[in-house]
């Protein structure tokens, strides 16, 4: 039986949970909250953390929305879910440290469920976690994919081997024909073997950020950096920017459902740069981060 309730109870309390502590690391943070509705069905609350000393902008946003119909991005590929009703709940975060040699992190997980009188609803969970770094280092590399496969553990055996392909295949920018990050974990459609058992995987992922995060923040936080590191971070920040308006479905859902434009673009960087034909001096430590790091390959191994 699906517990619209206790999903909710679940999101808003890892919210409050990953706020709090991200507030802990860096007491310089300075946290905006909004409470939201959608003129269309349903709202949200929103928390923003800027101006912090390790931290240079953060966010969780935690929503639920619903409606009478659903925006293109929803249908195009799924016609058997035009003309039900829907609802879709969830936590997505950002965070965009300061230090370049802290990576940048994404983490989402949400429930959907399309009803229609007299017919079976459709639902499924989707989420996962994922690491951007600008320096790498295979220590944090392996330890984000170790914590990753913890959070599969338990549920199928091939959860982590299937959940971390999918994610690399995911976020891939394929007009530069190169990954994002190193991955770590994306799922979407997931609805079987039943709602408990999804439910408790949704909530294995979100209990898993931070232990797969902070250790890295941790490791960090305190590495000196100058204005190279500082300009070549806000580069390849780009590369985030591209794939959060081009690519990303979550993104594209919230703006075409009309959701709030503030809390769906609170991803982006607050600074970016693009610079025409870049390039990176042979054997440096940025070109060890295309050669090696931007390279899916089993980091569990290293």
């Amino acid at each position: 039986m699906i517990d619209i309730d206790s999903i909710k109870q679940y999101l808003l309390g890892l919210q409050g949970q990953i706020s709090d502590a991200l507030m802990q690391v860096d007491d310089k943070l300075v946290l905006t909250e909004d409470e939201w509705q959608r003129e269309a069905g349903g709202g949200g609350r929103t928390r923003v953390m800027q101006g912090g000393k390790l931290f240079e902008q953060g966010g969780i946003n935690f929503s639920h929305v619903f409606g009478d119909a659903l925006p293109p991005s929803a249908t195009a590929n799924r016609p058997e879910l035009a003309g039900r009703t829907f609802q879709a709940l969830g936590d997505s975060l950002v965070i965009h440290p300061l230090n370049p040699y802290v990576p940048t992190t994404h983490m989402n997980v949400r429930f959907f469920v399309a009803e229609k009188e007299g017919e079976e609803p459709i639902w499924w969970f989707g989420g996962g976690f994922d690491l951007t770094p600008y320096y790498g280092f295979k220590e944090d590399a392996r330890h984000w994919h170790e914590t990753a496969k913890l959070a599969c553990d338990g549920f199928d055996d091939d959860s982590y081997a299937k959940y971390k392909k999918w994610c690399d295949e995911y976020f891939y920018l394929k007009h530069r024909q190169e990954p994002r990050g190193i991955g770590g974990l994306f799922y979407d459609d997931l609805n079987e073997p039943g709602f408990e058992s999804c439910f408790k995987f949704m909530q294995s992922i979100g209990d898993h950020f931070l232990k797969a995060y902070l250790p890295i923040v941790e490791r960090r936080k305190d590495t000196e950096y100058g204005e190279r590191e500082r300009d070549f971070q806000l580069y390849r920040r780009g590369r985030y920017v591209e794939f959060n308006l081009v690519y990303d479905r979550g993104t594209l859902f919230g703006l075409q459902s009309g959701g709030r434009t503030e809390s769906i673009l609170m991803s982006l960087p607050p600074l970016v740069r693009w610079q025409y034909d870049h390039q990176v001096e042979p054997g440096s430590a940025e070109a060890e981060l295309y050669d090696v790091f931007l390279k899916p390959q089993d980091w569990l191994k290293k």
